[in-house]
Formats: structure tokens, C-alpha cells, sequence
């Protein structure tokens, strides 16, 4: 390990309080995300110095880091680690799963030199000639640092929150300075790191689920929408199209209008706009989405059959959906004929119902 990492390590996050070296915010300035992507490679750094292994490797899982950086959630940590070494640090940091204690635990190292060599370049001046030249450009570039302190002033001014710490003070306390609002970029499609064909994403849902309402526009307000649903979950093309293909496939209950047999409405099909919202993703992703098991369809033979039996003639149920119906059909004895067959048609299908939940939840069980 070189000894040029061994104090930018010193000089990296600690247990209870977070200090952010400045060259790690400029090497993610072009990033919105770029005190959360600073914030968790310091982590990262810092523990990898405290690692109680030869070879550097320690074990932080992501909620850990992000109880320690404190305001991220165990998802936003997970987005970043992964944003950072595929995007930002290629090589740099290495991740492999190892046990603790018999459960699999997600390890990391950090490659120093690589490190190094991206967030200081090697074309590094002198100390020498570096004052050489500011002592003949100085008169030239002031009004330019001046300039560029009012931007740094400003760039400042527009972030969430500034983590810092003071280094003779007690670590076990954090300092938090408050300070103004993330400005939204006026062109949604100003970061240059994510392009979204609108045009490809529409195609691909009408040939993909042609049973869904066409889509006229992609109005501002879903692109809104799509390009927070791109950034949170790393969208792409494909991902979008096998995300549609799971739907047609394992959802088909969102591309049906469905009737409702106890209230006699219809359940509508679901539209593009539910397709792109975060509950509808994630419902889907984490398979909460899928298609239940078939209903049986209203026997209305079987439904008078049992009226006959159990209610005009006080016979035993002989099943589950006979027994539920029974308890529920309480004073029907001392109704009219005509009223009690009208009120048995609602109790016979809350008494379907009730069986087919009973049995889903026997099979979840």
C-alpha cells in the first residue's frame, strides 16, 4: 500500500463522525449524488484502514453504513456502493461474500494505488513549480479564484447537508450543519449520464402488453416519473422490456377488467402510468404481483341446492363454503321464501369468497 493512501486512509471518515475530504467532492462534482457517493467511499476507506485482517478485507453490511452516515436509508447505500464501482471506481473496490459466524456477509477492499491514481491524477506538479507559476500568474487568475469561489460558495449553498467534524473534539459527536435545497435541473435531461428513449419505452409497452390503453404522449409529468424510476433502479431498455415480458406473463390480473361478485362492480385493467409508479415496480420485483390461484366460478346450482338443504330443511353443511354459509345466514328461517332465496344469493357468494381466502391462506401457511 502506498504511502500516499496511507494518509488520505488518516484523513477518511471515522466511527461516529463523518469528515468528507474535498478532493473526494470534486472527483464526484459532475454528480448529484455526489455527497452520498463521497460519503460512502470514505466509509469505505476508513474501515478498510481499520480492517483487522492482513490483506485488508473487512465486513459492513449496508445498513450498517448507513446507520453510520446517518439520513440514507439501507437502499439509497446499496444504489451508491454499486454506483461506485461499476460507474465512478471500476477495480477499485473489491467485494466478495465471506461467512461471519456461519451467515454469508458481503466483505470489501479497497485497491489504494488504484484509488490513488483516479482521484489524484499523476501528472502532479511540484510543490516548486507549481509556486513558480502562481508567482507569474497570480495577477492574471484572481478575478478567476474569486469567481470560482463564488461558484464553489454556491454549489455549497445548494446541497442537503455538510458533514464535518471537528478533529480535537470528542468523536463521539457528530456536528450537522443544515443548509439549503437541491436545485431540480431545469431539462430533465440535463445529466448526461442517463438518456431515455421515450419514444423506444412506448414501443416496447404496446408490442409488449397491447391489451393496456395506448398511450398517446409522454407527457412531462411521466417522463418525471420514468426518469426517477431509471435512477433508482438502474433502468435501462431491457431491464423495462423483461419487466413488462414478468408482467404479461405472471400478472395477467392487471391486463383484465375484473368483475366483482360481491359488489357487482368491475375492477378496471390497470394503464401505463400504474406500470411506472414505484409501488407497481416493486410489487412486481419482489413478486407480490403474481397471479393467485383461480376462483371458482358462482355455482348457482350448487348454491340452491344448499338453500333447500340447509336453510328450508335444517340439514348438516357438507362443506367448508355449506358451514360458512350457515353462520352467516342467521334469521333467514323467520323471512319470506322470496326474501330469504334474495338474501341467500349475497350470503352463498361472501361464503365463496371467504372459503377461497381460507385457502390461500392455508397455502401461504
Amino acid at each position: 500500500m502506498s504511502r500516499i493512501f496511507e494518509v488520505v486512509q488518516a484523513m477518511s471518515g471515522q466511527k461516529n463522525c463523518i469528515v468528507i475530504p474535498g478532493p473526494y467532492l470534486d472527483f464526484f462534482a459532475s454528480d448529484q449524488q455526489s455527497f452520498a457517493l463521497a460519503a460512502v467511499l470514505n466509509q469505505l476507506v476508513f474501515w478498510t484502514g481499520k480492517s483487522s485482517q492482513d490483506d485488508g478485507w473487512f465486513y459492513k453490511t449496508h445498513e450498517e453504513l448507513a446507520g453510520e452516515l446517518r439520513g440514507v436509508s439501507e437502499d439509497q447505500v446499496q444504489r451508491v456502493v454499486s454506483k461506485l464501482r461499476k460507474k465512478y471506481l471500476p477495480g477499485v473496490i473489491e467485494v466478495s461474500t465471506r461467512k461471519v459466524n456461519g451467515t454469508p456477509k458481503n466483505h470489501y477492499r479497497i485497491d489504494g494505488d488504484k484509488l490513488i491514481a483516479l482521484i489524484f491524477p499523476p501528472a502532479v506538479e511540484s510543490a516548486e513549480s507549481r509556486n513558480g507559476k502562481r508567482e507569474v500568474t497570480e495577477s492574471i487568475t484572481q478575478n478567476h479564484g474569486m469567481e470560482n469561489a463564488e461558484v464553489q460558495e454556491q454549489r455549497r449553498d445548494s446541497t442537503e447537508s455538510y458533514l464535518y467534524t471537528d478533529h480535537y473534539s470528542d468523536q463521539n459527536k457528530q456536528i450537522i450543519k443544515p443548509v439549503g435545497q437541491l436545485a431540480e435541473p431545469a431539462d430533465p435531461q440535463a445529466d448526461d449520464s442517463l438518456k431515455i428513449d421515450y419514444q423506444d419505452v412506448l414501443k416496447t409497452f404496446h408490442d409488449t402488453l397491447p391489451e393496456l390503453p395506448q398511450v398517446i404522449k409522454v407527457t412531462e409529468a411521466r417522463r418525471k416519473v420514468l426518469r426517477k424510476l431509471w435512477k433508482e433502479y438502474d433502468l435501462n431498455i431491457e431491464k423495462w422490456g423483461a419487466y413488462l415480458r414478468y408482467i404479461a406473463k405472471k400478472c395477467r390480473w392487471m391486463l383484465e377488467d375484473r368483475p366483482d361478485t360481491t359488489s357487482g362492480k368491475t375492477w378496471r385493467k390497470k394503464d401505463f402510468d400504474y406500470l411506472i409508479s414505484e409501488k407497481c415496480y416493486l410489487s412486481v420485483k419482489e413478486e407480490r404481483a403474481n397471479d393467485l390461484p383461480k376462483v371458482e366460478r358462482l355455482d348457482t346450482t350448487a348454491r340452491d341446492d344448499a338453500y333447500l338443504r340447509i336453510v328450508t330443511q335444517r340439514r348438516k353443511p357438507r362443506n367448508e363454503v355449506e358451514t360458512i354459509a350457515q353462520r352467516l345466514a342467521g334469521s333467514l328461517g323467520r323471512m319470506t321464501d322470496y326474501d330469504a332465496r334474495k338474501a341467500w344469493v349475497g350470503i352463498w357468494a361472501n361464503a365463496v369468497a371467504q372459503a377461497s381466502e381460507n385457502d390461500l391462506g392455508r397455502l401461504a401457511g
